[in-house]
């Protein structure tokens, strides 16, 4: 006859199985992250000087994803965009002289990019209540225009310099990791984003 097993057993039992599952679901998280990872360092860490990005480094943050919205009314999540690179501004819907020149660069810099175009997305968040010109849309096909006055994703870019000085840049993991400078260089924003892709075995 086969021994009883104790009472205390069935928890320390119990506690190897979540800990085991808890490991697991920390293995697949490495593996899952680990090319946007591998790329982000490879990147910025393991090069030499003479390569130096042009894009300024933010120490890579989860942006919020609350319920926003398009112009058409459409619902739209940050999150609907993981597994692609995404260029972004935010700027107010009035889009001055500067809005403007940085949609031509995000669309740029997408084209520049060949072959790989279909791995990145632009967004333009919008800080305030103005309805855009109706003829940007049309000019700048392809880019993501949402309302995000007052929004917890709006938050989540540095506050100074002001945010609609750059334009910045998610990774697939929805991390916002980069900004380029304010009236930057297209060739070497170009640059910047041809490596990464480079590197990055996801997005």
């Amino acid at each position: 006859m086969w021994p009883l097993a104790s009472s205390e057993s069935i928890p320390a039992k119990a506690e190897i199985r979540r800990s085991r599952g808890r490991r697991i679901a920390l293995t697949i998280l490495a593996i899952c992250g680990a090319p946007v990872v591998a790329a982000w360092l490879a990147y910025f860490v393991w090069q030499p000087q003479a390569r130096l990005n042009y894009g300024e480094l933010i120490g890579a943050r989860r942006l919020a994803d609350p319920p926003l919205s398009d112009l058409d009314g459409k619902p739209f999540r940050l999150s609907q965009l993981r597994g692609k690179w995404v260029v972004l501004q935010t700027d107010s819907g009035l889009c001055g002289e500067a809005c403007r020149r940085n949609l031509v660069y995000m669309r740029q810099l997408r084209i520049a990019q060949g072959k790989d175009m279909d791995r990145i997305e632009r967004v333009w968040l919008l800080t305030d209540q103005a309805v855009p010109d109706a003829g940007l849309p049309r000019e700048f096909e392809g880019t993501r225009i949402v309302h995000a006055a007052g929004s917890a994703l709006l938050a989540g870019f540095p506050a100074a310099p002001p945010a609609n000085d750059h334009i910045y840049l998610i990774d697939p993991l929805g991390n916002l990791m980069l900004r380029f400078p304010s009236h930057p260089d297209p060739r070497r924003m170009s640059s910047d984003l041809a490596r990464l892709l480079r590197a990055s075995r996801i997005g």
